[in-house]
């Protein structure tokens, strides 16, 4: 049976990234981002549903991310779900979370856009193209190249 697992979310950065070196020496950025969905009701009434998402970027990626983001930024991501399962020390209860490893990024907005509103490119007009890999970093290889995206 075929199986695919795909993710990929644009929102905005909830707090600052997180940055540590695994044993290994590999670098694990965790951050979160809030995803907005705008939707009318049945009865005509607009509402607004925001969906908060926990992220870890592994290698080069977790390191340019904790470097150029910050909360507030807004940000495109692709990835894959994982399901993470723990005991609770406190109650002995089996506990879960979903969430996303991150396989590649965008920034989105200007270099100086702090509001969120995001502008596409990732890019501000004095500034180059962004440049896109097109490949995918995983913990196992870490191939991103060294200029920064934007």
């Amino acid at each position: 049976m075929a199986s695919l697992n795909k993710v990929m979310l644009m929102g905005n950065l909830t707090r600052d990234p997180e940055v540590r070196a695994l044993p290994s020496g590999m670098s694990i950025c965790k951050f979160g981002i809030a995803v907005n969905r705008n939707f009318t009701t049945k009865d005509g009434e607009k509402r607004e549903e925001t969906t908060f998402v926990d992220i870890d970027a592994f290698g080069r990626q977790a390191e340019v991310i904790a470097k150029y983001m910050s909360k507030g930024r807004p940000i495109f991501v692709e990835g894959r779900l994982k399901l993470d399962e723990w005991e609770d020390k406190t109650s002995g209860q089996k506990r879960s979370k979903l969430g996303v490893t991150l396989e590649n990024f965008q920034f989105m907005g200007g270099r100086g856009d702090d509001d969120g509103s995001g502008g596409g490119g990732g890019y501000s007009q004095s500034s180059p193209p962004p440049r896109s890999t097109g490949r995918s970093s995983t913990p196992a290889h870490d191939d991103v190249d060294d200029d920064v995206p934007f």
